[in-house]
């Protein structure tokens, strides 16, 4: 049956729902690349709360989808940015999530790695030395979890170094600590504007190099860098310059085919926010590429570009709502609610060509419930036939 999708100037175009989803089913490990997905939370529908309260999480839905991405051989980055860490979900509640993933990976037999920050530090100004030690405390939590560490962006201390050198000391002094190697996180400011200037400088060029002087002092201690800038060019230059050894895993969910695909100098992992609703996708094509079939990963993987473009256009920290809204199309949750209300980051035209896109792909495990609930949320808005 047609569906009539609204378009950003308030126009009802006529779409076609497929009715046959991709055949997609877990396969072997991956062997030529480790891929994380950072995963989303699902809120509890029936908490009575309010955005600013603190979220709500319905930890049997939100663990199934781990165990869904995990089935399909990627690991899990959790309590990340796609788990609305700093918007919606606190440190408590990040806490929580840790602890109950990291369980379940276990009994899983899944890859996780979970992120460690500062944000239990809210109000205020802070000083270098609470800013190490909220970091301290967060990478206990995750070290004792049995998880890997990964070491992200946090706003305080952009607000509070002075300079690079500050940087320096902050994360050298973590390093020294981490009991096993970590990776580090550098989120760019289209995903949270907190962070402009991170690494001490806005020049990306200087902010570079601050980055690398940290990974040169301590190249045992990590493992990898996550790098979410959305410039395929500087990723690519970061990658090169890298100590041998070091892994560099792709965050430019603008770019993801050619930077995992790699050239003829080297190639980047993957953590990504959009491997949550390209999951078993991204898995067969990487699959694809482990038999070293470029050609046939890009076939596979190119195609999903212009569905995470529009998921992750500006403001890019919102992206998260369309992740979770393709999550209820495809089944995965009962509902389109959000922890902070989220749900209504986007517009119903954003989210109607989301809808499109994916189910052109084939994403939706059963089409026909994909198109049912994206009429319940046209019939929600006043669209009518």
């Amino acid at each position: 049956m047609t569906l009539h999708l609204p378009d950003a100037h308030g126009a009802l175009r006529a779409y076609e729902p497929r009715t046959e989803p991709l055949a997609l089913t877990p396969g072997a490990p991956f062997t030529s690349r480790t891929v994380f997905s950072a995963a989303h939370v699902v809120a509890d529908p029936y908490a009575d709360t309010t955005p600013d309260a603190p979220a709500a999480v319905d930890w049997d839905a939100t663990l199934a989808f781990r165990r869904h991405l995990w089935a399909h051989g990627l690991g899990v980055a959790e309590a990340m940015d796609t788990a609305q860490r700093g918007m919606g979900l606190d440190w408590a509640g990040a806490a929580e999530l840790i602890r109950r993933s990291a369980a379940e990976a276990k009994a899983a037999g899944g890859r996780i790695a979970c992120g460690v920050g500062t944000d239990q530090l809210t109000a205020g100004p802070a000083t270098l030395a609470e800013v190490r030690a909220a970091y301290e405390e967060q990478l206990a939590v995750v070290e004792e979890s049995g998880a890997q560490a990964i070491l992200m962006a946090s706003r305080v201390l952009a607000a509070t170094a002075k300079g690079p050198e500050d940087y320096l000391e902050v994360y050298g002094h973590l390093l020294r600590q981490a009991a096993e190697p970590v990776i580090l996180h550098w989120l760019g400011p289209m995903f949270d504007p907190a962070l402009e200037g991170y690494w001490g400088s806005s020049d990306l060029d200087a902010a570079t190099d601050t980055f690398l002087d940290v990974i040169a002092a301590h190249p045992d201690k990590v493992d990898g860098i996550k790098v979410s800038l959305l410039d395929a060019r500087r990723e690519i230059d970061l990658r090169r310059r890298l100590p041998k050894g070091v892994r560099c895993y792709t965050g430019d969910d603008f770019n993801y085919p050619e930077l995992i695909a790699g050239d003829e100098q080297g190639f980047s992992h993957a953590l990504l926010g959009i491997f949550d609703p390209l999951g078993p996708l991204a898995a067969e094509a990487v699959r694809v590429l482990d038999t070293g079939d470029t050609d046939g990963f890009r076939a596979l993987l190119d195609p999903t570009v212009e569905l995470s473009r529009h998921l992750f256009q500006a403001p890019t920290r919102f992206y998260k709502t369309g992740v979770v809204f393709l999550a209820w199309l495809a089944g995965h949750q009962s509902h389109f609610t959000m922890v902070g209300g989220l749900q209504s980051a986007r517009s119903l035209p954003h989210l109607a060509r989301a809808y499109e896109l994916a189910d052109r792909l084939g994403l939706f495990p059963d089409p026909k419930l994909a198109e049912d609930r994206m009429r319940t949320l046209l019939h929600l808005y006043g669209v009518t036939p």
